[in-house]
């Protein structure tokens, strides 16, 4: 008898408000891994299927899946610059 073991994998997803609004997602670890939602709840939904999808298509295709590192992460950092004035 085969034993089904599920793997967890975490990946760090983009949420950006879109311009005709709700969100637009990405999955920086996943190449072309993109989906959109109008609330939160709505593309976290769409976000998930996608990277499942991702990766059941890389799995079909032998490719190895992208592990995202624990230290990965987002923050902003502030910069200044010259502005000319008159």
């Amino acid at each position: 008898m085969k034993k089904i073991t599920k793997n967890i994998l975490e990946y760090t997803v983009l949420f950006e408000p879109a311009e005709e609004g709700g969100y637009i997602v990405t999955v920086p670890a996943l190449d072309g891994c993109a989906t959109q939602g109008e609330t939160i709840e709505e593309a976290v939904r769409n976000i998930k299927e996608a990277i499942s999808g991702v990766i059941a298509v890389m799995e079909e295709e032998g490719l190895e899946i992208p592990r995202e590192k624990t230290e990965t992460f987002f923050t902003k950092i502030a910069v200044s610059y010259p502005v000319l004035t008159a």
